[in-house]
């Protein structure tokens, strides 16, 4: 059984509308603001938490610990929420900081951008669609999807800690 057509479109409507405003809102800077410059290693620490969160909930469930993956996966998409909400904040109280690494470091660097921009859009609907077929009782096909929804996750999490890591120099 497939989740029902009312989340379809909402998760559609979602992965939609959360790339389309973030990119809105990096257009915007508020005037007479403070910068929140102290929101990077805040962001990237919750990216970091997110990751240690997707894999003890992967072990939780490999263990037959269904609530506690459960509680664990909640509160990664809540990590995620809270993210993405310092983010924005941030960029739209601050300029964007030109990377200033040179050589071949520069080219890993923009890679793992890159791919970690591009994937962060792309697991939006991952996620939700999990989300909806685990909380939909589907196991079968939640069972299914998050083998695809993890790893891209994860490498997100991941990155973001990467890329935060490889500019903090040039704040």
């Amino acid at each position: 059984m497939s989740e029902p057509i009312k989340y379809n479109k909402l998760i559609i409507l979602v992965s939609i509308l959360i790339p389309v405003v973030v990119a809105i809102l990096f257009t915007v800077k508020l005037p007479n603001v403070e910068p929140l410059s102290f929101l990077p290693p805040i962001y990237a620490s919750i990216n970091a938490l997110t990751a240690l969160l997707l894999i003890s909930a992967l072990v939780a469930i490999k263990n037959k610990k269904i609530k506690l993956h459960s509680l664990l996966m909640k509160f990664a998409i809540a990590l995620s929420l809270v993210f993405l909400l310092m983010y924005v904040a941030y960029h739209m109280t601050s300029e964007s900081t030109p990377y200033g690494g040179e050589g071949s470091i520069r080219y890993i660097y923009f890679t793992i951008l890159i791919s970690h921009i591009l994937l962060s859009i792309t697991v939006i609907p991952f996620v939700l669609v999990t989300y909806v077929r685990a909380i939909t009782n589907d196991i079968q096909a939640h069972k299914k999807i998050a083998k695809i929804t993890f790893p891209l996750w994860l490498y997100v999490a991941v990155t973001g800690v990467i890329v935060y890591i490889m500019i903090s120099p040039y704040y």
